[in-house]
């Protein structure tokens, strides 16, 4: 699979103002870890190789083990491994991000509502908004993972 088009190139005012929310959302009050593991689960979602790799990278960076990214994807069965305010993201990430199929339910929001202050829950909101163009460019352009990179150079 190759790249289709740099779009950093073509339209770099368009990426950035997608930068621009980016620096948004990290100067909320979410902390950086748990905007990375929405990005993470939103990008497990679209298939995004491209993000998955990214966005895995950031958070072992942070110091998130191993183990709690391999279950990011089960996080509803992987018990207290992740807390109420990161279960409560995950679940909003997927039903925000699925909208078309949930048609995002009161119940999914009133249980988002529990656990995040307003302000809280639309910057959450707006983070998962970004993610899904990200990966829409992603995917739609080939951008190709670091990963694949760096194995093509070792090979």
């Amino acid at each position: 699979m190759s790249k289709r088009l740099d779009y950093n190139q073509i339209a770099p005012a368009g990426i950035k103002a997608l930068g621009g929310v980016y620096g948004y959302v990290m100067q909320s009050k979410l902390p950086a870890v748990l905007v990375n593991l929405v990005y993470l689960r939103v990008s497990q979602i679209n298939n995004c190789a491209y993000c998955l790799d990214m966005h895995t990278r950031d958070l072992l960076k942070n110091g998130v083990k191993i183990e709690k990214l391999a279950l990011v994807q089960a996080w509803a069965e992987a018990g207290n491994l992740f807390d109420a305010r990161e279960r409560a993201a995950l679940a909003w990430s997927e039903t925000v991000t699925r909208v078309a199929e949930t048609n995002v339910p009161d119940e999914a929001y009133q249980a988002a509502r529990a656990v995040f202050e307003e302000r809280e829950l639309v910057d959450l909101t707006i983070a998962i908004g970004l993610m899904n163009a990200y990966n829409r460019m992603a995917i739609g352009f080939r951008n190709t993972p670091q990963a694949a990179i760096e194995n093509e150079r070792a090979a």
